[in-house]
């Protein structure tokens, strides 16, 4: 076998391999000979059939066989010599497709290497860990939220008309092609307008309603209603407002910290304390990593492959598509061509992501399976009832496990650069911090 370089230009790497006609023969009459001894045939005795009736019986596919094998084998075996690390899977090509027994095989294969990555003095890269003093003022902002998240509601005047986020008590009827259906009647119902909870078109009709006034409410069942028997339907409520309520914030209590979970108010709001800590102290390190990359991507220079590149700002391009066309659910559109800010974007991530897998493989950063599980099912908690369905599934998925641990494994990675660099703490106020996190999300 004769492997020969045709082409070398930055990181692409083409060749040429000629397998002779006699290798072919040799390993063909080699797995005949392996396929015979298992073999019966009438008229012979168990591994006697003759070699050359086996090879017309199965000589053609046996040397399919023979030729994928010693094709995998020829890559293998020159990516083993060479060194080479392929951004992507070897492209592979039979040249003389039609080629007979007796013919020598010439194949031709490419593919881009992964390039070398520079080594960094980590000890040089200087960073600011901000650190967020959380004030009592901060703590009695969250606790109005959550006094008034916690409202209860008290009647207002009988002449007065409701509004949005007002409370109404109703008693309704619903029905369709003038017949009431099951499910659509109640009474003393606490309606809560601007919550959504209803029909889409359906509180909007009772704003402005007094207590004691009759409405008919016209809406229609959406497509996708769960009863079918009233999707896309046209309905009409008849509706009488009992009583309008406004919201009153809770007390803010050692009540409130009770309904909390907490033994009295200081104990709620240490509570609150350590959350906006926990909050701050994740908003800053999030903060510090896209620093830390920034500079990364700044100051760090090699080539890329073009491929990866190239599928990256592909996927971005698609992805952003899609999120500025939320109605187009399947991927039946016409392509879409990534723009030079995709590709500046790709550039990026492929460069970030070939440098952090560099450090990760040099410093054996490794994830375990106990992260793995953990991490699996902290995402199974968002199908409530199937989370052991979900943990399964993605066991069994090989790439929904990958997307998983990509990020564990950055973070990892990011975690032993910050061991090694000169991170330095800085106390600064919530208002300047979130300014500095507003302009980071404006970038």
């Amino acid at each position: 076998m004769q492997v020969t370089e045709t082409k070398a230009e930055g990181l692409r790497r083409e060749y040429s391999v000629v397998v002779t006609a006699a290798a072919l023969e040799a390993k063909t009459t080699e797995k005949l000979e392996t396929v015979r001894e298992g073999f019966q045939m009438k008229g012979f005795r168990k591994g006697k059939a003759p070699l050359p009736l086996l090879k017309k019986m199965f000589g053609k596919s046996v040397l399919g066989e023979v030729v994928q094998e010693t094709v995998e084998a020829a890559v293998s075996e020159h990516l083993e010599d060479s060194g080479h690390r392929p951004a992507q899977q070897p492209n592979v090509k039979i040249v003389n497709e039609d080629f007979e027994e007796g013919d020598d095989l010439t194949v031709e294969f490419n593919y881009e290497c992964l390039p070398d990555v520079p080594e960094i003095d980590f000890g040089k890269i200087e960073l600011e860990r901000k650190i967020v003093t959380v004030e009592d003022s901060a703590v009695q902002e969250a606790l109005d939220r959550l006094a008034e998240s916690t409202a209860d509601f008290e009647a207002r005047g009988k002449t007065a008309k409701s509004k949005d986020g007002d409370q109404l008590v109703i008693d309704f009827t619903g029905k369709v092609d003038g017949e009431a259906f099951e499910g659509g009647t109640a009474e003393d119902y606490p309606l809560v307008l601007g919550s959504s909870s209803f029909i889409p078109g359906f509180e909007e009709q009772l704003v402005g309603a007094k207590t004691g006034e009759a409405r008919e409410v016209k809406v229609t069942f959406p497509q996708e209603y769960g009863a079918a028997n009233l999707a896309g339907k046209d309905a009409v409520f008849e509706c009488t407002v009992k009583e309008v309520r406004t919201p009153k914030p809770a007390a803010i209590d050692d009540a409130l910290a009770e309904r909390y979970g907490a033994e009295n108010l200081d104990g709620l709001k240490d509570q609150i304390r350590e959350r906006i800590s926990a909050e701050f102290a994740d908003a800053s390190r999030a903060l510090v990593k896209r620093r830390l990359l920034d500079k990364l991507d700044e100051t760090v220079t090699f080539d890329l492959p073009p491929s990866l590149v190239d599928a990256e700002s592909k996927s971005i391009a698609h992805q952003l598509w899609h999120e500025d066309n939320p109605e187009v659910e399947g991927h039946d559109h016409d392509e879409v061509e990534p723009t030079d800010e995709h590709v500046k974007l790709a550039e990026r991530r492929v460069k970030l992501g070939l440098l952090l897998a560099e450090i990760g493989a040099k410093t054996e950063v490794e994830i375990t399976d106990q992260e793995m599980g953990q991490a699996i099912m902290i995402q199974a908690r968002q199908y409530p009832g199937q989370e052991r369905e979900f943990f399964d599934f993605v066991k069994q998925n090989r790439q929904m496990l990958e997307q998983i641990r990509a990020p564990l494994f950055e973070d990892k990675v990011v975690d032993h650069i910050f061991s090694k660099a000169q991170v330095k703490e800085l106390a600064v106020k919530k208002a300047d911090f979130e300014k500095e996190l507003e302009a980071l999300d404006a970038d």
